[in-house]
């Protein structure tokens, strides 16, 4: 692993063991906006050699978090969807990712009928980074050619996450490794 991402994962390991909850990720969130903004790691990690598509650059054996990193050649756009309960962090490195974020309005939490409606959008430029805290409803949309990190709480592949599709209004259980 190379010294810039060795020492992130360091660190974050050593910023979440000290607060597991939301000050530890907020450090996390801040400190992958320094490695994102690295044209060495970005290069190395993320850059014209890398493979496209999504890969895993680290999870951590104690704690469980994954280092996700993520070269696109195509546009996307997700539905809106959640990450169960884990957290995630999505750190823009080159191009931009609108983010999208939605609130349910029916109370309820599982899958099945289920009313949500805009929050908010933004767009992460490179070098930001946002943190996603539980179970918050988002979508995302990059062009060809971003590049981004995540950061999820856990490998979700292992969690019950929930897409959602505005016009059937239904909570459906995501049985792939992507919310698409």
């Amino acid at each position: 692993m190379a010294d810039a991402l060795k020492s992130f994962c360091e660190a974050s390991s050593a910023a979440l063991r000290a607060d597991p909850g939301p000050g530890g990720r907020e450090q996390v969130r801040r400190m992958v906006e320094t490695l994102v903004a690295d044209p060495e790691f970005v290069e190395t990690w993320l850059g014209s050699e890398a493979p496209l598509g999504k890969r895993t650059l680290y999870e951590d054996a104690e704690l469980g978090f994954v280092v996700l990193g993520y070269r696109q050649d195509k546009p996307h756009r997700s539905p809106p969807h959640d990450h169960g309960r884990s957290w995630a962090i999505y750190a823009q490195a080159d191009a931009y990712t609108d983010m999208t974020l939605y609130r349910r309005l029916d109370g309820g939490e599982g899958a099945g009928p289920a009313q949500i409606e805009l929050d908010r959008s933004y767009r992460l430029e490179p070098g930001h980074a946002g943190l996603y805290d539980g179970p918050e409803i988002h979508a995302i949309d990059y062009p060809a050619g971003s590049r981004y990190v995540r950061i999820t709480g856990c490998d979700l592949d292992r969690v019950p996450r929930l897409r959602y599709d505005l016009a059937t209004g239904e909570a459906k259980v995501i049985e792939s490794a992507t919310a698409s």
